[in-house]
């Protein structure tokens, strides 16, 4: 009887030890992610963490061409999201041009990253944009965009000669946002260190 008991205490003390391997590591990233004391160390100029992380409403969205984006467009990728008032001007196309370097730079695991861009219908050149950013979603600004503009911080909804770039996580979460001056190495690894964290997206 003494030998059953201790097997069943053995086979106890197993199981919670991998059930501690197993969710430990969740619960930690889990903490490094959301966890409002988190921030890379040492980068001054990567993101500012949006605390508590503001869900984003499903949407289904006007392209800038035509057609719609689907509802779930925000959820299943970590996304870079860039909204502008007005032309895209050299401001606007400099932050285009450093999320793109951004995700190619990520390499291997750049297909976890998409890009997103609000702009009025007659803010750019659509071939030039399509040309030099073949990956970029290109969204038109309209009344339909309402609910997502009201979720960011309130200098995004507003014209503003420097924008920021906003990161949206796999579930939808607006969760950091990087001011006009923050640089694309900081954000790269930004995006290294919360890849390497997420196992969804």
């Amino acid at each position: 009887m003494t030998d059953q008991a201790d097997k069943d205490r053995r086979h106890r003390r197993q199981l919670i030890g991998l059930a501690l391997l197993f969710f430990a590591p969740l619960a930690l990233a889990f903490y490094l992610y959301y966890g409002p004391a988190w921030h890379p160390v040492g980068h001054v100029n990567s993101g500012d963490l949006i605390v508590p992380v503001r869900p984003l409403p499903p949407l289904s969205l006007p392209l800038l061409a035509s057609g719609q984006t689907d509802p779930a467009f925000l959820k299943g990728k970590w996304t870079f999201l860039y909204v502008t008032s007005g032309p895209c001007g050299p401001g606007c196309l400099a932050r285009l041009y450093d999320t793109r370097q951004v995700r190619l730079a990520l390499d291997r695991d750049m297909h976890r990253v998409q890009r997103v861009f609000i702009g009025d219908a007659g803010c750019c050149d659509l071939e030039v944009l399509r040309r030099q950013h073949p990956d970029l979603i290109l969204i038109r600004a309209s009344a339909a965009a309402a609910p997502l503009l009201a979720v960011l911080p309130l200098d995004a909804a507003v014209p503003d000669p420097a924008p920021r770039v906003y990161l949206i996580d796999p579930l939808g979460n607006l969760m950091m946002s990087y001011a006009a001056g923050a640089r694309p190495k900081g954000m790269l690894e930004d995006m290294k260190r919360l890849l390497r964290l997420s196992s969804i997206g």
